[in-house]
């Protein structure tokens, strides 16, 4: 039996700071992380997998001001620097620039503003926007929500995404300098340094509590006890069924909690990561036929339809991109099968073979967020009601439960790394001031 003053489960960034702030306050934490690496849903991939350079396979950019993320990147030191080149759309295989991600925005957001009340967007464009002359409008807003937000349009917010659409700084999405990494271990340093424990490859399979008084049980026989736990998981791991993977059973369990977590939305995503051994977008050859030159995002009808590079880096890397309900249809394909898709796409953007494509890639990775069994998704995002089931999942239960992660954050950054933060930083207020209760 391993005891402290509190237990976190998960070392994502919610999780990190979290602990990190509660060490430095003088109490004994524990953070348990299934994996075998902090971070969560941040991986930054480098050498060892075969890249030359931080490749990002989850978080990758910073949308928005996001006051925390830059408060704390700043304090390690870490820099962060635009996004550049140019945005094309690729349609019935032909290139052209890019002007706006929506045509039809203004006369979107004067219907969206005269929307009474909430609805989810399928349903406001069936309302307002019937018929085939408005059958690319509808189109557009949908791929966008769903490609964008990872959201099922049949569940996402209409009054979220008009308050997305409407601008609110969403558009400002710099990278960081390395990645998100250096973030995850300036967090961990400085749970380190103030006497805080983080536990890798611990599987947590059972929580048993009373009011003052919880145990962890993990897969391999490890028991961890604490007065209080703080629970970080993704939204996805709250809402998987008892029996699959990454389920974890609370003793008693929290039937509202669960139930709030069910009506909550979270996206999945595959991102395709293809390093080449030159940028064989750049121009015209005997292979290529139609080029991209100083390609930034890139918007098309391919089965994989997102694509950026890391502008105004020289880098040789593209960045495929699916998500939402696309994702969730290939949850049963291979990574060879995924990869296989990804390359067809870019010899389609490019008039090229797929052979040719595939000969040119000097380091690939695809990583399917839905699939994994410790995220079940990506990132959450904005259902009708939204707000009033996040806060029902946030909720502390007798002084001794606790809830943190971006799947809980009510406010403009949803879905991000500042989301988890945010999140994290209210916990370890609340349980630093929240009264121990009798064991």
């Amino acid at each position: 039996m391993f005891t402290s003053d509190i237990l976190i489960l998960g070392a994502g960034a919610a999780g990190l700071l979290a602990a990190r702030t509660l060490a430095q306050a003088g109490r004994r934490v524990t953070v348990l992380e299934a994996r075998s690496r902090p971070g969560g849903r941040i991986l930054t991939l480098g050498t060892e997998a075969g890249f030359s350079a931080p490749t990002e396979a989850g978080a990758e950019f910073l949308h928005g001001d996001v006051p925390l993320t830059r408060q704390l990147l700043q304090a390690y030191g870490i820099g962060w620097h635009d996004t550049a080149g140019t945005t094309y759309e690729v349609a019935n295989g032909q290139a052209r620039p890019a002007e706006m991600f929506l045509e039809d925005l203004p006369l979107l957001l004067e219907k969206l503003g005269q929307l009474p009340q909430d609805i989810p967007l399928a349903d406001f464009l069936e309302q307002y926007f019937p018929g085939p002359e408005y059958a690319d409008l509808r189109r557009q807003a949908t791929s966008f929500a769903e490609g964008y937000d990872a959201a099922d349009a049949r569940r996402v917010s209409s009054f979220a995404l008009r308050e997305e659409w409407s601008g609110n700084g969403a558009q400002d999405s710099p990278r960081p300098e390395g990645g998100y990494a250096g973030l995850v271990a300036g967090l961990v340093g400085e749970l380190r340094a103030a006497g805080g424990e983080l536990v890798l490859d611990a599987v947590a399979a059972r929580l048993v509590w009373q009011p003052g008084q919880a145990q962890v049980w993990c897969q391999d026989g490890r028991v961890f006890e604490a007065p209080q736990v703080l629970l970080t998981v993704p939204l996805g791991v709250w809402q998987a069924a008892e029996g699959q993977p990454g389920h974890f059973s609370l003793e008693p369990e929290l039937p509202g909690h669960r139930a709030a977590a069910q009506q909550l939305g979270f996206g999945p995503v595959i991102k395709y990561l293809l390093e080449f051994h030159a940028p064989i977008w750049e121009q015209l050859s005997a292979e290529i036929g139609q080029a991209l030159p100083e390609v930034g995002f890139l918007f098309s009808d391919a089965p994989v339809p997102t694509w950026w590079s890391q502008q105004p880096s020289p880098r040789t890397l593209l960045t495929g991109w699916v998500a939402g309900p696309a994702a969730a249809q290939r949850q049963h394909l291979s990574p060879a099968e995924l990869l296989t898709e990804a390359l067809n796409s870019v010899a389609y953007l490019l008039h090229a073979s797929p052979e040719y494509v595939r000969q040119q890639l000097r380091a690939h990775q695809v990583v399917n967020w839905g699939t994994d069994p410790l995220a079940l998704g990506a990132y959450s995002y904005a259902v009708v009601d939204a707000a009033a089931h996040r806060a029902t999942l946030s909720a502390p239960v007798q002084h001794t439960l606790f809830v943190a992660g971006e799947g809980v954050y009510t406010g403009p950054y949803t879905g991000t790394v500042e989301a988890a933060l945010v999140t994290g930083a209210a916990a370890a207020r609340r349980m630093l001031h929240a009264p121990l209760p009798a064991g």
